[in-house]
């Protein structure tokens, strides 16, 4: 992160409310006392399902990784988002931040969130937009350089970097798999942000952050942002028939 990257951020961002925060806010208007949220790709530490200690009855996260010893007020399984060790229909709300842009059997992960939800239960997601520019540049690079690349613009730690896969991170394929598994779309947004990819260097940022302004504020071109922000709702009076989702 640079001085210059950092005061443009400020400059031109701090404003903005984050897509993290978007996600949570609205997690937050559906959640109720006696609900059951779940966190689909949680993480080691379930960072995110942690903010709502208290505020749900029961707090489930879920994901393939080693977790940390404990999570205070979490349950976590350690389990493939196709096949969750859950009773069908017995969650309230299922959120999920920066994970299925890693799907690589969308379909079955779809069907097995309907499963496991309420009817009118919500599947809210926080997603990569398949269009924006860094999507497009992460399926030109072969996924074996990712951790790499990522570890140097983000810092993030190369273990916690995975393969890409993009097969539900447009509107359409999401209005595709939505209406194959018994959801309906509630919601669907393009939301922007700082180019975080660019924190690293000063003039790219700057020349990255008028990209930014200009795809947020034309209308036409909201497809390029670079997050999808959709809530989904399980149908009240649709029995779901898929083999994968009713297989409990």
């Amino acid at each position: 992160m640079t001085n210059l990257a950092e005061r443009l951020k400020r400059k031109h961002f701090g404003h903005l409310e984050h897509p993290y925060r978007t996600l949570e806010r609205v997690v937050e208007r559906y959640l109720h006392p006696d609900s059951t949220l779940l966190d689909a790709g949680c993480g080691r530490t379930a960072p995110v399902l942690a903010k709502f200690a208290g505020k749900a009855k029961r707090l489930i996260g879920v994901d393939v990784v080693d977790f940390a010893p404990s999570v205070p007020g979490v349950e976590l399984f350690q389990s493939d988002l196709t096949e969750i060790p859950l009773d069908s229909a017995s969650v309230d709300l299922v959120m999920s931040r920066s994970v299925l842009e890693h799907l690589e059997h969308p379909l079955e992960v779809y069907a097995e969130i309907n499963r496991l939800l309420k009817p009118g239960g919500q599947f809210i997601f926080l997603t990569a937009n398949a269009w924006d520019y860094a999507s497009v540049l992460a399926r030109i690079i072969p996924n074996s350089l990712h951790p790499w690349i990522v570890s140097k613009t983000e810092g993030r730690a190369e273990e916690d970097v995975f393969p890409t896969r993009y097969r539900t991170n447009t509107f359409r394929s999401v209005k595709k798999l939505a209406g194959a598994t018994g959801f309906e779309i509630v919601s669907f947004q393009y939301l922007g942000q700082y180019p975080s990819y660019f924190m690293f260097n000063g003039a790219l940022f700057y020349a990255a952050t008028g990209y930014e302004k200009v795809i947020g504020k034309i209308g036409a071109l909201a497809f390029l942002r670079g997050w999808i922000f959709a809530v989904l709702r399980k149908a009240e009076n649709l029995q779901q028939t898929d083999g994968t989702a009713s297989r409990r």
